[in-house]
């Protein structure tokens, strides 16, 4: 028993020795995802931190000396353009306009008497019962009256004036940022009263590096978005800088009012309609800045193969890459895994489950 149990285990080994080494397989192909590129509009912009200040924000003083009587507009408020602020007494204003009125209106009835007294004279000179000389003498009082009718008009105007000076209204609509005046103050010419603000129009101060001059243009579009609002943009057109040195460009812009200060504003460069791109995950976190553009290697799939294409590569936004030459659009390029490709290496595609959530296209900022 024990002897046949040795036989057969020798007759095992001897036909295990016997067998043929196996052949050695292949690198097994590596697992990767694709993503197509596409060809879309990319939008390329230049992103900085600023400040906005008003276009219109006048100081209002007082145009004429008096005590206010009477205040009608706070701090915070909104007003529209000719509405009362402040009523400084017009008694005074008052009466030198009833004064100036009663001259004109004494020196008008002297002259239309005046104006009669010549036309009899001149009918008594045609019949020689008077004089030339007193028909001078006429006409000569009748122009002095014209004279002094229009400077008695003149004087009645600048009091109308200074009576319309005792109210203060606002020059345009906007809002009360300071409210200096306060009722029973006494003013003089040019005391401030109030300090306003208008948001329809602002000026935004954007500074921007000295490596982006070349890039910068007067009436480049610009985009401002403010932290205290988010989601909300203002749009603008960028204007001349104040200081050429420091390249801190300045771009107007329309805007409703109590909307805040602070602003994060953003270049926008021409939209480049024919850029060729492709989705990827590597690299950092990407810019959106008009740099250079650098070159790489991307590999490319056909046929369960990777072969690898030399691009250029611009400006990166929300995982995409702008891909400036090297490509056509509609390749199918490696994404995750290409770090591990070599060109010819063989590939397994991982189908990217129907349920699984796509990169959404880059829209035009």
């Amino acid at each position: 028993m024990k002897r046949g149990a040795l036989l057969l285990a020798a007759a095992l080994l001897a036909t295990a020795c016997g067998e043929k080494p196996a052949e050695k397989k292949g690198a097994p192909p590596t697992l990767i995802t694709t993503t197509q590129a596409q060809v879309m509009p990319l939008e390329i912009g230049e992103r900085t931190l600023g400040t906005l200040e008003a276009v219109n924000d006048p100081k209002i003083g007082a145009e004429i000396a008096g005590k206010v009587v009477k205040v009608t507009a706070r701090t915070g408020e909104t007003v529209v353009k000719g509405q009362l602020l402040a009523q400084i007494d017009p008694t005074d204003a008052g009466h030198q306009v009833n004064a100036d009125s009663g001259e004109v209106a004494r020196l008008e009835a002297l002259l239309l008497q005046q104006e009669r007294v010549l036309a009899r004279q001149s009918e008594l000179v045609q019949k020689n019962f008077i004089s030339k000389n007193a028909l001078d003498e006429a006409t000569a009082q009748r122009d002095a009256l014209k004279n002094q009718l229009a400077s008695a008009r003149a004087r009645a105007s600048l009091s109308r004036n200074a009576l319309d000076k005792t109210r203060v209204v606002a020059p345009l609509a906007g809002i009360i940022e300071t409210q200096v005046v306060a009722p029973g103050d006494y003013v003089k010419v040019g005391d401030p009263l109030f300090r306003m603000v208008s948001n329809a129009r602002l000026r935004a101060n954007l500074p921007f590096p000295e490596s982006a001059a070349t890039r910068l243009k007067i009436g480049q579009p610009v985009r401002l978005s403010s932290p205290c609002r988010p989601g909300s943009h203002l749009g603008g057109r960028r204007g001349h800088p104040p200081d050429r040195r420091r390249r801190q460009p300045r771009a107007r812009s329309h805007r409703p009012a109590r909307q805040s200060r602070p602003a994060e504003g953003r270049r926008l460069g021409r939209c480049r309609r024919r850029h060729r791109t492709a989705r990827t995950r590597r690299g950092g976190a990407g810019t959106d800045s008009g740099a250079a553009p650098s070159r790489q290697g991307r590999h490319l799939i056909a046929d369960g193969k990777a072969k690898q294409q030399i691009v250029d590569v611009g400006s990166k936004q929300r995982g995409l890459v702008e891909i400036t030459s090297g490509l056509q659009g509609g390749e199918i390029v490696a994404l995750d895994g290409a770090g591990f490709l070599t060109d010819g290496a063989m590939v397994n595609v991982k189908e990217t489950p129907k349920t699984a959530a796509q990169p959404a296209a880059a829209k035009p900022q």
